[in-house]
């Protein structure tokens, strides 16, 4: 599980934030396997190790949020907002390696974003709620060729 506020650990570095996100994750794989994998998806986390998270730009820190995530080898992860407050080329970034994640590794991904567009771009299937109900279950394509969305609020 991912919130949408920034979840790091501001003090500790990179490299320590990342191994407290192994700390439960199954035995299988090592975790120098673990932190190169991760690496791979976000270099700018390797090229930054020794630094305190806390210091990194808000698109960064989600990036530390979800490698943290990853070290755990889950095979369904639950993001809450992962566009909140980021500028569109990180956000972009950021959706662009959840595509990979689910495409190549087979990730369950459970997306809560207001960013329906480039939530669909992603998205097998997409569920529509207002006031904590949902009014609309589609495939994904089928909303993609939706060409207004102000008729569901």
């Amino acid at each position: 599980m991912i919130p949408s506020e920034r979840f790091v650990f501001p003090d500790l570095s990179v490299h320590d934030n990342l191994l407290l996100g192994a700390a439960n994750a199954p035995s299988g794989t090592s975790t120098a396997e673990r932190l190169a994998t991760v690496g791979e998806l976000f270099p700018i986390l390797g090229e930054r190790a020794k630094q305190a998270a806390g210091t990194m730009s808000g698109g960064q820190q989600r990036m530390v949020s979800l490698g943290m995530a990853l070290m755990a080898r889950p095979r369904l992860l639950l993001l809450d907002e992962p566009s909140l407050g980021l500028a569109p080329s990180v956000v972009e970034a950021i959706f662009e390696r959840l595509r990979r994640l689910a495409g190549d590794e087979g990730l369950g991904i459970l997306l809560l974003e207001q960013n329906v567009r480039q939530a669909l771009k992603i998205a097998d299937r997409a569920y529509v709620m207002r006031s904590g109900r949902v009014i609309l279950e589609e495939t994904a394509e089928r909303m993609r060729d939706r060409t207004d969305f102000w008729d569901l609020f």
